[in-house]
């Protein structure tokens, strides 16, 4: 067993009940930062472990048997009992930001099936929404570390968007949507001092509205 396999147990576990990380630990009682990624080392670097009394709060609120988490643990990508409810559905989660990886998107920009995790949250209309989940504090304070967003690429997208963008020499980032033109693209980022990006659109893979967010 390594300190990182307990990790991704959780963030499993989160996703398969439809919760953020930061969801997950207030449903069980802790406070909501216990198991962002920013607490799983310590100042000195040391890797640190969740606690066994935390982890068993989280197994009883989401009633959740003690060898379903070991299989999790183990490396399974889903809980062995888990089937997706009436009106829920199975989207691919993401990091973000996320690697410019080929494997995620196809060439209309809609997802493959190789996300490495699953989020499952109720049905919207859009067969090809996809999950993103905060890695960092880039992005507040609109979107906090540990929040999941689904991006549409059906919705249409207008000024003052929030949207995912995929650049072709880069990576997956979100952003609001200042103006979007035949020649140019002017794009926000969240943070502060929350610099102008102004882009040809030769530059732009694809760009879709971030239609919910668990913030």
């Amino acid at each position: 067993m390594h300190h990182q396999d307990i990790w991704r147990a959780l963030d499993t576990l989160a996703a398969e009940h439809g919760l953020t990380v930061s969801a997950l630990a207030r449903r069980a009682g802790l406070d909501p930062t216990t198991f962002i990624p920013a607490k799983r080392q310590l100042p000195d670097g040391r890797p640190r472990w969740p606690s066994t009394e935390s982890l068993a709060k989280v197994l009883i609120a989401t009633r959740t048997p003690l060898e379903s988490f070991t299989a999790l643990v183990s490396g399974a990508r889903a809980l062995p009992h888990a089937l997706p409810r009436p009106g829920l559905r199975r989207l691919p989660l993401l990091p973000l930001p996320c690697p410019a990886s080929d494997s995620y998107f196809d060439m209309d920009g809609r997802p493959t099936g190789e996300a490495p995790e699953a989020f499952i949250h109720p049905e919207i209309g859009d067969p090809a929404a996809y999950a993103l989940a905060i890695g960092d504090a880039d992005m507040a304070p609109v979107f906090r570390q540990g929040d999941i967003v689904i991006a549409s690429p059906a919705a249409p997208v207008r000024r003052g968007d929030r949207v995912v963008v995929r650049l072709r020499k880069g990576a997956l980032v979100a952003r609001e949507l200042v103006e979007r033109a035949a020649r140019h693209l002017v794009l926000r980022r969240f943070s502060p001092p929350q610099p102008i990006q102004r882009l040809d659109p030769s530059e732009v893979s694809f760009l879709h509205r971030i239609v919910w967010s668990s913030h």
